[in-house]
């Protein structure tokens, strides 16, 4: 978690639309004084202070100022971004490095891109957009952790399984990031959350699969790969399995619910 304080306006530097993996599929930098947001429209791997995150189309990245920035791009990238200077006051809200906005993803979209349309001329309107959409991802967070009282091993295998649903996942690289043995995560996740490692990965790699192919005009292949299962006929399988039809069904059908 990083802790982010928002009890006033932040001081916006930058907002824009910025496109990527055009020359390169390598981007790294870093910004000495001012705070990253990215709201993304892509697939890419993202490594923030030598951790490595799976970002897809809909997550939202925070980046503390002074952090090593590391893009890894798997073609044309376009996102969203706001360079900040917070300001220290009041309690700190305390969020993770990338999150998946979900049903959120649009509005933060609107929110960001009312910013770009404000700037330059328009700074305190810029700001309040800027502001507004963080305090949308502070709800998110929220929302994901009230009543939270699962096993601390168990609730960090559970975020850094949703931070990189498009990479390999294993229960053994899991307990080790948890600090506890295989068994013993296998043991506090069937507990806590009625199902095992690999259900659970699954479960969360489908519905983002479902959110994807109905929210978004990814391509069929594209929301495979963002899902951690990039062959097509595996994939095609785990969704008539796990969702009931095959994915371009499921796009067609479009929202339950």
């Amino acid at each position: 978690m990083i802790e982010l304080h928002l009890a006033e306006p932040p001081e916006v530097v930058n907002v824009g639309v910025g496109i990527h993996g055009v020359r390169s599929l390598r981007d790294v930098f870093r910004l000495p004084d001012l705070w990253q947001l990215h709201l993304y429209s892509y697939s890419a791997d993202l490594t923030v202070a030598g951790t490595t995150y799976s970002v897809a189309a809909g997550y939202v990245s925070l980046t503390p100022a002074g952090s090593q920035v590391q893009f890894d791009y798997r073609g044309r990238s376009e996102h969203l971004y706001a360079h900040f200077r917070p300001v220290v006051a009041g309690e700190p809200s305390y969020l993770p490095v990338v999150q998946d906005a979900g049903a959120a993803a649009p509005m933060l979209s609107d929110l960001l891109r009312r910013a770009v349309e404000a700037s330059p001329s328009g700074s305190s309107r810029t700001t309040a957009e800027v502001w507004t959409a963080l305090w949308r991802i502070v709800d998110l967070t929220a929302a994901t952790t009230e009543g939270d009282s699962r096993h601390p091993a168990v609730a960090t295998a559970i975020a850094y399984i949703e931070a990189n649903l498009a990479q390999p996942l294993t229960v053994p690289t899991l307990a080790r990031l948890a600090g506890v043995s295989h068994n013993h995560l296998t043991r506090l996740f069937q507990a806590e959350t009625g199902q095992s490692v690999i259900a659970y990965i699954r479960g969360r790699r489908m519905g983002r699969a479902r959110h994807l192919l109905v929210s978004s005009t990814l391509s069929i292949p594209a929301v495979a790969a963002s899902v951690g299962i990039p062959d097509l006929q595996a994939f095609n399988k785990t969704c008539r399995r796990e969702l009931g039809s095959s994915p371009r069904a499921v796009r067609t059908a479009g929202p339950t619910g």
